[in-house]
C-alpha cells in the first residue's frame, strides 16, 4: 500500500505538469459554438490572429501565461457546449452579454531597475467607485491594425505592443521579421489626413533581439552609421528581394518593397543598442523593460505619430503627414482620378529659397554670385551689460529663471508662411501680413539698453541695413517707428502651413503634462509645486514629454538643415535641400515671431513692474528677484489674476514655468566673465547646460 509521502509526491508531479488542452479540432469547435471569431479571441488573449489559427490547426501550442488562460476558457466552453447531448446548464437568453471572467493579464516581466508602478494611460481605475474614470487617450482601434502602431521585440520572441499586448514572434532573421510584421502581426497605424498614407509598422529591437537576428552589438561605421554592404544581413535582405533606403541599414532602418497599388510594403526598424533612442530626446527609455519602452513609444505614436527616426526627422515627417503634398482629383476629360497638388501644402518638389534666405553654400547663392547678405533670424543669446545694473537690483538676493513652454510651437500657431516661389521687388510698401524677407535699415531706432534689441539675436543694436523676416519688421512698426523698405523677396501664395502640426503637438504636450499631474485647473502656486515633482511622478510619461519637446525643436531645425560630411563642396546640392520640406523661410518666420513675442513680454514686464532681465537665452529669461519664488515679482491684478501681456505661469505652450533659481552674485559673476546665466541657471548652476531652442 502506498505511503502518504508517495501519494503526495504523485499528486505534486501531476500539479507540475503543464495544462492539457483538448485536440486542435475541438478547440475550433468550442470557439465556433460560443460564437467567437478568431480575431476576437486573439484580442482577448493579447496575441495575434495567426497564433489562434496555429493553435486550432495544431501547428503550434500556446505558452504560459496564455496556456493557462486558454485552457480555462476552453474548459468553460466545454461545460456549456459539450460535444454530444445538451449543455450542462441552461444558457442565458443573451449568453454573450453575460458576466465573464477575464483571462489573466498579458505576460509582463518585472524590470528590477525600473519597476512598473503606474497604469497605462486610458486603463480603468482599480476602484471604479472610489476613483473617477481615467481619461481615454487611445484612438478608436483600426480593424486593420488590431495590435497598435508598434512593438518592442525581445530575444525570446516576445513582441511587446501597446496597452499590454504581447505577441509571439517566431522570426529568427530580419527577412522573417519583416514578413511576419506585414502579414501576421496586425501592427500599423492609420493615416492622419484623408489624403495621406498609413504609418508603416515600427519594430524596436532590444540588444537580445539584435543578437538573435544576427546583427552586431555595435556599429563599426560610426560616421556612416550603417552596416557594410557585404554584411550577411544586408545580403539576406537583397536576396529576398527587399530593399533598403539610401541611408542603408542603420539605427533607423527601413525595409521595403515597391507598393502594390495602394498597399504599402514597408517596415521601420529601430535598433536600441545602436542608439536609435538618443538620451536627450528619449531620456532613460532605452534602458527600460521592453513593455515600458512599448508604453512610452505607444503613447507618443498615439498622440504625435509613429516614430520614423530621430525626433527631428519625426517632427518633419509629421508636417507632411498632416499636410500631404497631393490629393486625388477627377480629370474632367477622361473621368479618371489623378494626383494633384493639395492646397496649403508644400507640394512634391522643393521650392527655391530667395538668396538672402539661403545658406552661403547653397547653389542659388554660389551660382548667382549673391553678395547682398543673409537673414539672421535666430533665437536670443543676450546678456545685459553689468554696468547697467542699478544698486537696487544688485542688492536683491536671487536670480530667477523663467522658461517659456515650447516657445517655437506657440509661435507656429496661426502663422502665415509662403507656399510658392519668391518674387523680387524694389522699394515696395511694407505689408505686415505678407510673408517674406525685407531689406530695411532699423539701426536708427533707439531702445532701452536694459532690454535686448528685438532686431538681432545678440540683442545688440543693428549697424545698418539688413534683411529681416516680416514679423521683425512689423514689430518695429508696432513700436511706432517708420520703416522704409529698400527691396524685398515675397511669396504670393501663403497659408497657415503649420497649424495642424501645432494643434497636434500642443494637445500631445498638454495631455502628457496632465498625465504627470500638471493640469490647467491648478493655481499658480499649485502649478509650481506640480512642476517641481512632475518628472518623478511617472518616468515613462516624463520621457514622452521630453520627446514631444524635442520633436518641436528638431522639426523646426530640420527646415534649414545644411550639408553633411567633409567631402561637400560649396555650390553642390545636398540631400536635405532637395526635400520639399526644406523651407528656411518657414523656420525664419517661427523664430522671428518667437523672438518678437519674447521682447514684447520683456517690454510689458518693464512697464508693469519696473523690472529688467539680466539675460535671455532663446525662451529662458533671468530676472533679479527679492525671493526665489516668481509669484513675488510676476504682475497680478488686485483680483489675483495675472495681468495680460507679461509672463504668465501655466502648462500650455507660450506660458512660463520656473527654470531655476541661483544667488544673484552667482549670476553677476557669470555676466562679468562674459557668460550667459540663462544657460546655466537650471540644476546646480555649474554643470547644467540649458538647451538653447533648436
Amino acid at each position: 500500500m502506498a505511503s502518504e509521502e508517495e501519494l503526495f509526491a504523485s499528486v505534486d508531479a501531476l500539479l507540475e505538469e503543464e495544462p492539457q488542452l483538448p485536440p486542435p479540432a475541438e478547440r475550433a469547435r468550442l470557439r465556433e459554438a460560443a460564437g467567437i471569431t478568431q480575431a476576437r479571441l486573439a484580442v482577448a488573449l493579447k496575441t495575434s490572429t495567426q497564433s489562434i489559427k496555429n493553435w486550432e490547426n495544431g501547428r503550434s501550442e500556446p505558452k504560459e501565461p496564455r496556456l493557462s488562460a486558454y485552457q480555462r476558457l476552453l474548459n468553460g466552453w466545454a461545460a456549456k457546449y459539450p460535444a454530444h447531448g445538451t449543455p450542462a446548464a441552461t444558457p442565458s437568453p443573451h449568453p454573450r452579454r453575460g458576466p465573464r471572467r477575464r483571462p489573466p493579464p498579458p505576460r509582463r516581466r518585472k524590470n528590477p531597475r525600473h519597476p512598473r508602478t503606474h497604469r497605462p494611460p486610458g486603463s480603468p481605475p482599480r476602484d471604479a467607485a472610489a476613483a473617477p474614470a481615467a481619461k481615454k487617450t487611445t484612438p478608436a482601434l483600426d480593424p486593420r491594425f488590431p495590435h497598435g502602431p508598434l512593438a518592442v521585440l525581445d530575444g525570446d520572441g516576445s513582441a511587446y505592443g501597446v496597452d499590454g499586448i504581447v505577441l509571439d514572434c517566431p522570426a529568427t532573421t530580419i527577412v522573417e521579421l519583416v514578413e511576419w510584421t506585414l502579414t501576421e502581426s496586425g501592427i500599423g497605424a492609420p493615416k492622419l489626413h484623408r489624403n495621406g498614407k498609413d504609418s508603416d509598422p515600427l519594430i524596436v529591437l532590444t540588444p537580445s533581439a539584435v543578437a538573435k537576428l544576427g546583427l552586431p552589438e555595435h556599429l563599426e561605421d560610426r560616421r556612416g552609421l550603417r552596416l557594410a554592404e557585404d554584411h550577411p544581413v544586408v545580403k539576406q535582405i537583397a536576396k529576398a528581394k527587399w530593399q533598403l533606403t539610401q541611408r542603408g541599414f542603420g539605427p533607423w532602418a527601413r525595409v521595403y518593397r515597391k507598393a502594390q497599388g495602394s498597399q504599402r510594403q514597408c517596415v521601420q526598424l529601430a535598433i536600441l543598442p545602436w542608439d536609435a533612442l538618443d538620451t536627450r530626446s528619449w531620456p532613460g527609455v532605452a534602458q527600460m523593460h521592453p513593455a515600458d519602452i512599448a508604453r512610452v513609444l505607444g503613447v507618443y505614436a498615439q498622440r504625435v505619430t509613429t516614430p520614423r527616426g530621430s525626433t527631428a526627422v519625426t517632427g518633419l515627417e509629421l508636417m507632411t503627414a498632416l499636410r500631404p503634398p497631393t490629393r486625388p482629383v477627377r480629370d474632367e476629360e477622361t473621368g479618371n482620378w489623378v494626383s494633384d497638388h493639395n492646397p496649403g501644402s508644400l507640394g512634391t518638389e522643393p521650392l527655391p529659397p530667395a538668396p538672402p534666405e539661403a545658406r552661403p553654400e547653397h547653389p542659388v547663392v554660389v551660382h548667382s554670385g549673391w553678395k547682398g547678405g543673409f537673414l539672421n533670424e535666430e533665437a536670443y543669446q543676450w546678456t545685459r551689460d553689468v554696468d547697467l545694473l542699478t544698486g537696487e537690483e544688485a542688492a536683491l538676493p536671487y536670480a530667477v529663471g523663467l522658461d517659456l513652454n515650447t516657445a517655437f510651437l506657440a509661435a507656429s500657431a496661426r502663422l502665415m508662411v509662403g507656399l510658392s516661389e519668391p518674387e523680387h521687388f524694389k522699394a515696395p510698401k511694407f505689408y505686415p501680413k505678407v510673408p517674406g524677407c525685407w531689406l530695411v535699415d532699423l539701426s536708427h531706432i533707439d531702445l532701452d539698453p536694459r532690454l535686448p534689441n528685438p532686431f538681432t539675436p545678440t540683442g545688440e543694436r543693428p549697424t545698418g541695413p539688413a534683411w529681416y523676416q516680416t514679423h521683425t519688421v512689423a514689430y518695429a512698426q508696432e513700436l511706432g517707428h517708420n520703416v522704409e523698405i529698400i527691396e524685398a523677396y515675397l511669396r504670393r501664395e501663403t497659408g497657415a502651413y503649420l497649424d495642424p502640426w501645432h494643434d497636434r503637438l500642443k494637445n500631445a504636450y498638454v495631455d502628457t503634462l496632465a498625465d504627470l499631474g500638471v493640469t490647467k485647473d491648478l493655481t499658480d502656486a499649485e502649478f509650481l509645486t506640480a512642476m517641481e515633482h512632475h518628472k518623478q511622478t511617472d518616468p515613462a510619461m516624463a520621457a514622452v514629454l521630453a520627446a514631444i519637446k524635442a520633436t518641436v525643436k528638431g522639426g523646426i531645425g530640420k527646415l534649414f538643415e545644411g550639408p553633411q560630411g567633409k567631402g561637400y563642396k560649396d555650390g553642390e546640392p545636398w540631400p536635405a535641400m532637395q526635400r520639399p520640406t526644406w523651407s528656411p523661410w518657414i523656420r525664419n518666420a517661427v523664430i522671428s515671431k518667437a523672438r518678437v513675442n519674447m521682447h514684447r513680454k520683456l517690454l510689458n514686464m518693464s512697464r508693469m513692474t519696473g523690472m529688467y532681465p539680466l539675460a535671455v537665452l532663446s525662451d529662458c529669461v533671468v530676472y533679479p528677484s527679492p525671493t526665489p519664488n516668481p509669484l513675488d515679482f510676476l504682475p497680478y491684478a488686485a483680483s489675483g489674476k495675472p495681468i495680460p501681456g507679461g509672463f504668465r505661469l501655466g502648462p500650455t505652450p507660450g506660458l512660463a514655468k520656473l527654470e531655476g533659481v541661483q544667488a544673484l552674485l552667482w549670476a553677476v559673476d557669470l555676466m562679468e566673465q562674459g557668460y550667459n546665466p540663462a544657460r546655466h541657471i537650471k540644476g546646480d548652476g555649474h554643470d547644467a547646460v540649458f538647451d538653447d531652442g533648436e
